[in-house]
């Protein structure tokens, strides 16, 4: 039976069997049988195929093997849980931002505590000065998912601590304009904070503050899923977020 989510998954990455065939280092032919034929590929090359796709081996191939698989490697990705954000080392935001080389993400409501760390602004700066992206997401001070998480950690005072945060990153905007700092009106349950294929999951728990939460740090792994899942969500919310304008600075 011929697989046609493989099929689908090169279309949609825009490559020729001959490409893919390339970029793994397999005959071309033996891709056309993983096509047209259904053939399984050895495990190596599932993931070598479904990491150059940006797809899940499981997508590709759902076998018993690969789904038990692919679990392994999505729990290898956690490297460690903190019951609680003011548990994780103070140093560890930083080393892991330190790491990265080209991307910087932060997804919050307000990250207050992060814009106050003025060795955070710095590291930053140091990153775009080294052509990294960075991109900061924070929630519209004015849209409904703010006051409702004002809400459900027991204060109406969100949309302050988002201006403040905005204030405390204005001087960097100013001095950085490719420091990309958007305003989204996303429900989040997770606060995220990635640095490459490292990121801190910052979980949201109903009724207590995020510093009390739970907080996964997680290393991407090829074929793992996990990371990838979490590293999505921001690439949807960045893209439905809209940019600061001077009206957000009000009430600060």
């Amino acid at each position: 039976m011929p697989n046609e989510r493989l099929r689908s998954a090169l279309l949609a990455k825009g490559m020729t069997v001959q490409q893919l065939a390339e970029t793994i280092e397999v005959n071309a032919k033996t891709v056309e049988r993983w096509i047209t034929q259904g053939k399984m590929p050895y495990r190596r090359h599932q993931y070598a195929v479904a990491a150059h796709l940006n797809v899940s081996v499981t997508t590709l191939w759902g076998d018993t093997r690969a789904v038990e698989t692919s679990t392994d490697l999505s729990k290898a990705e956690i490297v460690r849980i903190y019951p609680h954000r003011h548990m994780v080392p103070a140093g560890l935001w930083r080393e892991m931002y330190d790491r990265a080389k080209s991307q910087v993400d932060v997804l919050v409501y307000s990250g207050l505590w992060l814009s106050e760390d003025p060795l955070f602004h710095q590291l930053i700066k140091s990153k775009v000065s080294a052509n990294a992206q960075v991109r900061l997401l924070l929630g519209d001070p004015e849209c409904a998912a703010v006051r409702q998480r004002g809400i459900d950690e027991g204060h109406r005072i969100m949309d302050g601590k988002i201006r403040n945060a905005l204030m405390n990153y204005r001087p960097l905007m100013a001095s950085h304009p490719e420091i990309g700092i958007r305003l989204h009106d996303a429900t989040l349950y997770n606060s995220l904070f990635r640095a490459d294929g490292e990121m801190l999951v910052n979980t949201h728990v109903y009724g207590i503050g995020a510093y009390l939460a739970p907080v996964f740090h997680l290393r991407r792994l090829p074929g793992g899923g996990l990371f990838d899942t979490y590293a999505k969500s921001i690439e949807q919310t960045w893209e439905g977020a809209r940019q600061v304008n001077e009206h957000d600075y009000e009430g600060a």
